[in-house]
């Protein structure tokens, strides 16, 4: 405990790492604010007994998502998944469409291009969006009455307004988390929203135990999947496999150069949790679009087949993190420009030539240690549905919350732990096994 607390205050002497804390920090508090400010017109009351009722289906992963935002009808019901989406398309046209590929290739002028289109296109997305919500809001009703007390074309320009803006002050808050705070902003206030589900979900299991729902055993049962489920996600985000890279030794004046071995760490994993955030972006457009169209045979039928804990849902799902988990890794990982900057600095795999050879080598090795990492993380994702569906446990205990989870909090750890370790600080857990002190 004294050295947790001695870790803890090392961060607080770094000016510039206290700096990022403190406005991370600030700028998850106004998240949270945002999230309790609701739509004007809305029944509260009604909206409550409809979630309570248990009729909310395949919205609940969505409303775990933006924390409870969209039980609340508040302008920020969107959440981050409009700027994700767009994102995600970008990414794709990049690699099919010319323009985008040169805009790739131009450095920083050319990210912040992306950049600003990925914001016009995340506006749009979530005026679309917002349209969906207002549109499944009209529809409901609860034991108090409708939930949309006056549904008249006023309402839906208001509300699609202010669900669009609420979507582009987040996307406001994450631009900025990732600039001035630590960590990735869009993943943070992901995270913070289903932490924001915690304390309802510890509490909602704990009167299933008090009412008989739920027995002392199965809670027990619960846990240990959590925690087994949990492990399996540490060891597949920390997992590598290492490539031995020797160094050639040089004369430079009076001075000898490299001689040394050393490796090249190849994750199991190296998109992170990426893949099951834009998985998960995805896999909500087909629940918005059952909501915009008209109530009848093809909106229900949209809407069953892509329920949470369905077969179809599941079985795409799975597809789209193995998809996303080769697709990010691509884009972050360069097996040329690796085997280039080796060739550059003297390096070289043992019984591989510098150049072509070296770039085939990683890419194959990176190829086959991606697939098990991507398998492993599509099962992790949807081997507790099977406890949801037979055990009726709560959402938040899923396998998508705890991987995102453990990846955010993980990757967050790193940051730190490098700022720590650059300034010749012992670094945040001394007796850890943070890749970044490796």
């Amino acid at each position: 405990m004294r050295k947790l607390v001695e870790s803890i205050s090392n961060i607080w002497k770094i000016p510039d790492l206290r700096r990022k804390i403190l406005y991370t920090l600030l700028f998850v508090t106004l998240y949270r604010l945002g999230g309790h400010i609701p739509l004007p017109g809305i029944n509260l009351r009604a909206l409550s007994e409809y979630f309570a009722g248990g009729m909310a289906g395949p919205l609940q992963m969505f409303d775990l998502f933006v924390g409870g935002a969209l039980r609340r009808a508040t302008i920020f019901a969107t959440g981050i998944m409009p700027y994700i989406t767009a994102s995600i398309m970008f990414q794709l046209l990049g690699a099919v469409i010319p323009y985008f590929q040169q805009l790739q290739k131009m450095g920083e002028e050319g990210r912040r291009k992306i950049n600003q289109y990925t914001r016009y296109a995340a506006l749009v997305i979530a005026a679309m969006q917002g349209w969906g919500m207002i549109m499944y809001l009209r529809g409901l009703e609860g034991s108090s009455g409708p939930v949309v007390a006056i549904s008249d074309l006023s309402f839906m320009f208001l509300g699609v307004l202010s669900l669009t803006t609420g979507a582009a002050i987040i996307m406001w808050l994450g631009e900025l988390i990732t600039e001035k705070g630590i960590g990735n902003g869009m993943s943070i206030l992901i995270l913070v929203g289903i932490i924001a589900r915690l304390p309802q979900a510890i509490i909602q299991e704990l009167i299933m135990l008090k009412e008989g729902g739920r027995s002392f055993v199965e809670l027990i049962i619960i846990a240990i999947f959590a925690v087994l489920f949990t492990m399996a996600a540490i060891m597949l985000t920390q997992g590598t496999r290492s490539i031995p890279v020797q160094y050639a030794r040089r004369v430079v004046g009076r001075k000898v150069y490299g001689g040394q071995s050393t490796h090249l760490p190849l994750r199991v994993n190296a998109s992170g949790v990426i893949p099951i955030i834009f998985a998960q972006a995805v896999m909500f457009l087909p629940q918005t679009i059952a909501r915009i169209l008209p109530q009848g045979a093809l909106a229900t039928f949209v809407e069953d087949m892509f329920a949470y804990s369905g077969v179809m849902y599941n079985f795409i799902y799975g597809l789209l993190v193995v998809f996303f988990a080769y697709f990010y890794t691509a884009v972050i990982f360069n097996p040329v420009d690796v085997a280039d900057n080796l060739k550059k600095y003297g390096g070289f795999i043992p019984g591989r030539r510098p150049g072509a050879q070296t770039s085939e080598y990683i890419d194959r090795v990176l190829t086959r240690i991606t697939l098990p990492g991507a398998i492993g993380l599509a099962l992790i994702a949807i081997l507790p549905l099977l406890l949801i569906r037979k055990m009726n446990f709560a959402f938040f205990f899923g396998g998508t919350s705890l991987l995102i989870i453990v990846g955010v909090v993980l990757d967050t750890l790193q940051q730190i732990e490098t700022n720590l370790l650059v300034r010749h600080y012992d670094g945040f857990m001394k007796k850890g096994k943070i890749k970044a002190r490796r």
